[in-house]
């Protein structure tokens, strides 16, 4: 009887302690949040994981380091959006698509290399024009590439993303990108 309630009395005192520390987290998230922690930042702490690199190989392979053949596979119009925007770390709103179709094409052709044809310059039009759907669709696919492999907390700093009508981005720190 004694030794049940020494089990009892301790399992008790161990659910006040839980409480306790849960209640001293939370207390210091709201303080991380004041000082303008971004929740990304303080779930990438409370999980141990920190951002692995991001390597794009030669012949343009997204993959991810210390993850053993770990390929990101995208279809080449998919992967040529992803690594314009990882061009421009500043963003890129939606609407000036059309001033970055150029730059899109030349990658697109890199990744293309028996050429481009009029169906795929149709395709980069598409994902150029802001008054067409193409772009989100690029997105979400890069987004769901990413969600494939990791959890959210840790993929949304992969993929595109941003608020209506600003420069949508990949908030990847760039020392974290590595072009072989």
């Amino acid at each position: 009887m004694k030794k049940e309630l020494e089990a009892i009395i301790s399992q008790k005192l161990a659910e006040f302690h839980c409480t306790l520390l849960m209640e001293e987290m939370k207390n210091n998230i709201r303080r991380l949040r004041y000082y303008g922690v971004k929740d990304v930042d303080i779930k990438t702490v409370l999980y141990g994981e920190e951002l692995p690199k991001l390597v794009i190989t030669k012949d343009f392979k997204i993959m991810i380091e210390n993850r053993e053949g770990q390929e990101i596979k995208m279809e080449p119009l998919v992967k040529a959006v992803f690594f314009l925007f990882l061009r421009h770390p500043e963003g890129i709103v939606f609407k000036h698509l059309p001033d970055y179709r150029e730059e899109l094409t030349n990658i697109y052709k890199k990744l293309r290399p028996l050429g481009l044809n009029s169906r795929s310059m149709r395709s980069l039009e598409d994902v150029t024009n802001p008054c067409l759907n193409s772009i989100n669709e690029k997105c979400a696919r890069i987004r769901a590439a990413f969600i494939s492999q990791f959890d959210d907390h840790l993929a949304k700093h992969y993929y595109i993303e941003g608020v209506r009508g600003k420069a949508k981005k990949i908030s990847l720190p760039r020392s974290l990108v590595v072009w072989e």
